[in-house]
């Protein structure tokens, strides 16, 4: 890649930095998104910023995890609770494990789930709450996108639990240490980051299995296209996004590589209308890129002081894009 593509050196490179509103999170940004209009930033040390408002569901105890759902956001904390905070700033305790932590969290359509431990408990739109115990830590949590099922990575794969049957979950193996876990929108592919610096799927119709290597470091952010044809992943010095629009998935194809840089990417987030991706980098800069040709558009400088991009979001259509970093720096794009 030439130096063209490379923050904004280049005269040729193309830029939307003027219609971004910076402003200061004043925290680590752990999770981003809208409720309404409204930018929504979760922050690591325990607030919510909720427009120009800020709120502690967890009071002193800080923010592990955290997933919006609707005109909610769903957080877990060190406190052992599970919130759910409205856009007007009131909470509610949706479960209390006392003296522990909330390690994992997943929200849909009023059910949420989340793991302590080996534990998971999942929360049904109802308030009816069911718990099992897991062989081994659960460290990703995700609910298929029809019907009340769940599915959690875990050491040697996933598995599948229905908490409104008493059948036990149903295991989908693979050895190693499995991460972060997605489905796809159409419910047909799950797949997890790895310890090893790779992803595993399984085709879920028969269980076929398939594997994604060549990362140079983990995967931990995913984001599918609005057609659920691509599944956009960080890890490495470009978006690596994969191909799922037949029915063998990535299977004997190789992934397109977006924005190569000569930083890592940390955050990925596609349009929800558009084949566009915003792409976060560990050194603060942000590009656009669109699948189609490549073609990319400055949304950020590089600022290593201001520390990796953790969040990107876009409302729902389309156009904006919120963005937080580990550092506190913070900002929306509105596309001209």
């Amino acid at each position: 890649m030439s130096d063209a593509a490379n923050d904004s050196a280049a005269p040729d490179f193309t830029s939307l930095t003027e219609h971004v509103r910076s402003f200061a999170a004043e925290g680590h940004v752990l999770q981003a998104g809208f409720i309404k209009s409204e930018p929504v930033l979760v922050l690591a040390e325990g607030e919510i910023v909720i427009g120009e408002r800020r709120v502690a569901p967890h009071e002193d105890a800080g923010i592990l995890v955290a997933a919006f759902d609707g005109d909610c956001i769903i957080s877990g904390g060190d406190d052992g609770r599970v919130m759910r905070t409205l856009a007007s700033g009131e909470s509610e305790t949706l479960g209390h494990e006392k003296g522990k932590w909330i390690d994992a969290l997943a929200a849909k359509g009023g059910a949420v789930a989340w793991a302590t431990g080996k534990k998971v408990s999942a929360r049904d739109a109802k308030g009816v709450t069911k718990s099992i115990d897991m062989p081994s830590t659960p460290v990703g949590l995700c609910f298929l996108p029809k019907g009340y099922r769940l599915v959690m990575s875990q050491y040697g794969g996933a598995a599948l639990w229905f908490p409104n049957t008493d059948a036990a979950p149903e295991n989908l193996e693979w050895k190693g240490a499995h991460l972060d876990i997605t489905v796809s929108p159409d419910g047909r592919f799950i797949v997890t980051s790895m310890q090893e610096n790779a992803l595993h799927g399984w085709r879920l119709a028969d269980h076929k299995d398939m594997r994604m290597t060549g990362y140079p470091s983990k995967t931990r952010c995913f984001s599918w296209s609005h057609d659920g044809d691509w599944l956009a992943t960080s890890g490495a010095d470009a978006a690596i996004v994969w191909p799922f629009e037949d029915k063998d998935g990535p299977m004997g194809k190789a992934p397109k590589e977006l924005g190569v840089r000569s930083a890592k990417v940390s955050s990925v987030a596609f349009h929800p209308k558009a084949l566009v991706l915003a792409i976060g980098y560990d050194d603060s800069c942000i590009l656009m890129c669109r699948l189609t040709d490549a073609a990319e558009l400055l949304v950020r400088r590089a600022s290593r002081l201001e520390g990796k991009v953790t969040a990107l979001a876009w409302d729902k259509g389309g156009k904006h894009l919120l963005f937080g970093t580990e550092g506190g720096a913070a900002g929306v794009l509105t596309l001209p």
